[in-house]
């Protein structure tokens, strides 16, 4: 038999998760949640049916024999990437989906919510022994989508000529200063990397495994606002010498001068922010610049980026959480990774090309979401994730 308190559990931190995603969207105008200005973002109505549709696939049809879909449509309309389950809608087409409407879609998270707690309350000890581990991976994964709607959200409001504000009582403290910048000193030597203990973890985590350093020192605080601007006024967008091939074939392609929500007016740097277009803050560290850019900043100053391995090795003994922090690491398995067998197993293992490992957290990952050996992936250029910048020297 189970036990109500692994009911209980279970009910309360799956309630807790998907009441934070509904949270999250407080302040936005039904037109906001159907908006998609670049391929890289999606509708906020598009993420609260996804993350909806990943407990009806993956929980509700194997596991209730009685499950009836809130609609046959929505395996079609909000599969991501599960090659597994059948056709879906195009990425990039998601910003056309004007139907289902909003309404429809917090009906069916409703619908998906009621029927999950019926399932939860009355499975048996190895149904839900069987399901928890599936559902623990869906709450992850709606954290996951959780900081994207922040990211999307801002793109959404920022590429809005009116620069509007997005009030939101969820909003976390964005204060990041941190004093004491100084480099840590790191010996050389063998390190164990890689996940290993008895909760959540994802598959890309493991296996833990060792690997040989080179002694080296890393920056105790990000790169700050001031710092980069430096970086801007010495010519660094305009002098290739600071810059990978590729880094500096998408700067001339796309005319990047600034970080991601910089703008140049009258004489004055400006940034976008959820409080509207505001002046640089100087002292705030730089955020939503690309591994191209980190890279060239690092080399423009003499330095590098920390790879993925320097980064756990180094992370007990700094301030992160902050940024995103782009590595100098590759998005590759760990020795001995098995992808995990069926849909669930493309959620990490087909990604491991042409992505590069972002290391930390952000003011805007979700609570309990974060650990030292999580590995974050983007591409090169991706730059309206919540990323930042630290630096490495031999």
């Amino acid at each position: 038999m189970q036990t109500r308190t692994q009911v209980q559990v279970l009910r309360e931190r799956y309630e807790q998760v998907r009441r934070l995603t509904v949270d999250i969207c407080q302040g936005l105008e039904t037109e906001d949640y159907v908006v998609q200005p670049t391929a890289d973002v999606s509708p906020p109505k598009w993420h609260l049916g996804h993350t909806t549709w990943f407990f009806e696939t993956f929980v509700l049809k194997p596991h209730c024999p009685d499950y009836h879909p809130f609609s046959e449509d929505f395996d079609y309309v909000f599969n991501s990437y599960y090659e597994t389950i059948g056709r879906r809608v195009v990425r990039t087409d998601r910003g056309n989906l004007s139907r289902p409407t909003v309404q429809d879609v917090f009906r069916y998270r409703h619908y998906v919510d009621e029927k999950l707690y019926q399932l939860i309350e009355l499975a048996s000890a190895d149904l839900l022994t069987e399901m928890s581990p599936i559902i623990e991976l869906g709450i992850n994964h709606e954290q996951q989508h959780q900081e994207l709607l922040w990211t999307d959200i801002k793109y959404i409001l920022g590429n809005n000529p009116l620069f509007p504000r997005f009030l939101n009582s969820q909003h976390p403290d964005t204060t990041d200063r941190y004093s004491d910048q100084g480099f840590l000193s790191i010996n050389s030597g063998n390190y164990e990397i890689g996940y290993a203990g008895p909760v959540f973890s994802w598959d890309n985590e493991h296996n833990r495994h060792t690997v040989y350093l080179q002694q080296f020192e890393i920056c105790t605080t990000l790169v700050t606002n001031k710092e980069y601007l430096q970086f801007i006024d010495s010519g660094g967008y305009t002098d290739f010498r600071h810059w990978h091939s590729d880094g500096w074939a998408w700067v001339k392609t796309h005319q990047i001068q600034a970080p991601l929500y910089w703008y140049y007016w009258e004489g004055e740097w400006l940034n976008y922010t959820f409080d509207g277009l505001r002046a640089i803050d100087l002292q705030a560290h730089v955020c939503h610049v690309s591994y191209y850019e980190a890279y060239a900043y690092a080399n423009w100053m003499g330095l590098r980026l920390p790879t993925e391995f320097e980064w756990e090795v180094a992370a007990p003994k700094m301030q992160w959480g902050q940024r995103w922090e782009w590595t100098e690491s590759a998005y590759l398995p760990y020795p001995g990774y098995k992808r995990p067998a069926g849909a669930l197993g493309e959620y990490n293992g087909k990604f491991m090309v042409n992505q590069q490992v972002l290391r930390g957290a952000s003011t805007y990952t979700s609570p309990g979401h974060s650990r030292i050996t999580y590995r974050n992936f983007f591409q090169p250029q991706a730059r309206w994730q919540f990323s930042g910048i630290r630096t490495v020297r031999p």
